[in-house]
């Protein structure tokens, strides 16, 4: 299994289904060498590689009808949606501890992918380039446009991974991953539309016009990467976790049924593929 990467799209709340399929791999024992993680993928991908079962839904379920962790007030304190530093500061460090311990001893890569707003590239940083910032670059890729902050790091003013690579297969291909395993957290069906708000980009992000082309962009991007992995599910090289049915949780999500219905969709999911997934596991070495 050398060559082979588990891929985790982004989505914000979304990315809850990532939560159950991730939780049901640490329970069969399932890890993977080489994990790539974007926005919420990469949020939840962390609490894998720190072997912690249940802290992904702890943190995004019992934690976020809390005030600081998604409130317009926050929106009107501090400018961000998301309390970011309730979420990358109290909640890991003092509420529901990250075992940093145990991800850092992990032989796993762990790569984070950002969004550069100067050059509207996406950056990717993995364990030797983040180092003990792990969570300050996981940050940076769950910095939504409008909603959250531009998070500065090593001289790069950085957002959303999603919306310069918002499913970073063709990166895990790079890195010499033969074949990858990919969570979506789209139905099958999905495709994303074009969106013209180039007006709203000029207004907040004027100052960075190469960003603001990445984001109107995004959709065709998203949509030929979506043409590119269902050609190498074809030939085999993927294997892709989707949700089974059409989503009821946005992006911003803080209803708890909700969000405990998508967990144990993402759980079912994987549980109802996981034999499949050995078997393919298998024939690709």
């Amino acid at each position: 299994m050398d060559d082979t990467g588990l891929v985790l799209e982004g989505g914000g709340m979304r990315g809850v289904y990532t939560a159950g399929v991730l939780e049901v791999f640490m329970e069969q024992d399932l890890y993977v060498p080489y994990v790539i993680g974007v926005s919420a993928g990469a949020c939840f991908g962390a609490s894998y590689l720190s072997r912690q079962r249940g802290r992904n839904r702890k943190v995004n379920i019992d934690y976020v009808t809390h005030p600081k962790y998604l409130s317009l007030l926050n929106y009107i304190k501090h400018r961000q949606l998301f309390g970011m530093d309730f979420i990358f500061d109290e909640i890991p460090n003092l509420l529901v501890p990250f075992d940093y311990d145990t991800f850092y001893k992990g032989t796993e890569e762990f790569v984070i992918t950002a969004t550069d707003c100067q050059t509207g590239q996406p950056v990717y940083f993995n364990k030797k380039d983040y180092g003990k910032d792990m969570l300050t670059v996981i940050r940076a890729s769950s910095s939504l446009p409008f909603i959250a902050p531009v998070v500065e790091y090593k001289g790069k003013q950085l957002l959303d991974g999603g919306i310069t690579d918002s499913i970073p297969i063709k990166k895990a291909e790079e890195d010499g991953n033969k074949r990858n395993i990919i969570v979506l957290t789209r139905e099958e069906s999905y495709f994303k539309k074009k969106s013209n708000i180039r007006w709203l980009m000029n207004k907040s992000y004027r100052q960075y016009p190469k960003l603001i082309e990445a984001i109107l962009a995004r959709y065709k991007m998203y949509n030929d990467t979506l043409e590119h992995i269902k050609e190498q599910e074809k030939e085999g090289k993927i294997f892709v976790i989707r949700p089974s049915s059409k989503l009821k949780v946005g992006r911003i999500e803080r209803n708890q049924t909700k969000l405990e219905n998508l967990y144990m969709m993402g759980m079912e999911d994987a549980k109802r593929e996981f034999k499949r997934l050995e078997t393919w596991l298998k024939t690709s070495n």
